[in-house]
C-alpha cells in the first residue's frame, strides 16, 4: 500500500512539473526563453506561402527624429523572436540622393547574404534548390553569387541567406516597386526558418582580428 502510495505521489509530482515548466513565464526583460516553445509562439513564418510588404523609406534618408524610433518600416521581420531582438531579417537601406541596397546582416554576429538573381527568376518558380543555380546546371557562371549587400533594382528577384547563431533561414523576394530612398514594395517566399539553441561555440570570435 505504501508503495503504491509512493508511485501515486511521484507520478504527481512529475506532472505538475512539466505543467510548470510549459506555463513558465521569464521575468519582464529577461533575455531567457520558455522552454519548448512552438512555431506559433515565436510566429514563424508559413513556408513556401508567397506575401508582400512594403518597405519605407530607406533606413538611413531619415530624419533624427525618426532613428530614434527604432527601424520601424524600414525593414523585415519574419518572425516575432526577430522582431523582440530588434534583428532585421531584411534591411531597405541608403542614405539620401545615393543608391539604395539591401543587407541581412545587421548585428551582432549575423552573417547573412544576399545574391540578385537578376529578372529572369520569379517567386512562383524558385525552389531552395534553385535558390543556388537558378539554371540548374554545372556552369560555373550558373551559381548564384552572395555578398553582404546587393543595390535595389526594380523588378529584380533576390534570395537572402540568414545565417546567425539563433537564426537560421533562406527567403527569396522580388521588387515590384521601387521609389529611390522612399519605399520599395516586395513578393516574398520563405523557404526555410529555424531558431537555434546553440550548444557551444569558439570564444574570441572578431570581426577585426586577424591571423598569427
Amino acid at each position: 500500500m505504501k508503495r503504491t502510495i509512493f508511485i501515486a505521489l511521484m507520478l504527481l509530482l512529475a506532472s505538475s512539473a512539466a505543467v510548470a515548466q510549459q506555463n513558465y513565464t521569464p521575468p519582464e526583460g529577461s533575455s531567457i526563453e520558455p522552454p519548448n516553445r512552438t512555431a506559433e509562439s515565436y510566429s514563424l513564418p508559413k513556408l513556401h506561402v508567397i506575401n508582400s510588404v512594403t518597405l519605407s523609406p530607406s533606413y538611413s534618408c531619415r530624419s533624427k527624429d525618426d532613428f530614434k524610433k527604432g527601424y520601424e518600416k524600414t525593414a523585415l521581420f519574419l518572425s516575432s523572436y526577430s522582431k523582440k531582438r530588434n534583428s532585421p531579417d531584411l534591411l531597405f537601406n541608403g542614405a539620401c540622393g545615393s543608391e539604395d541596397y539591401f543587407v541581412a546582416a545587421t548585428s551582432g554576429d549575423s552573417m547573412g547574404l544576399i545574391a540578385d538573381l537578376g529578372t529572369d527568376a520569379s517567386v512562383e518558380e524558385l525552389s531552395a534548390h534553385l535558390v543556388f543555380n537558378k539554371q540548374n546546371v554545372h556552369s560555373f557562371p550558373s551559381y548564384s553569387r552572395f555578398a553582404q549587400a546587393v543595390k535595389v533594382e526594380a523588378n529584380h528577384t533576390y534570395a537572402v541567406l540568414l545565417n546567425s547563431s539563433d537564426i537560421r533561414g533562406l527567403f527569396i523576394f522580388t521588387v515590384t516597386t521601387y521609389v529611390p530612398n522612399k519605399r520599395v514594395e516586395i513578393r516574398y517566399a520563405v523557404k526555410d526558418y529555424q531558431i537555434l539553441d546553440l550548444k557551444a561555440k569558439s570564444p574570441g570570435f572578431s570581426w577585426e582580428q586577424k591571423n598569427f
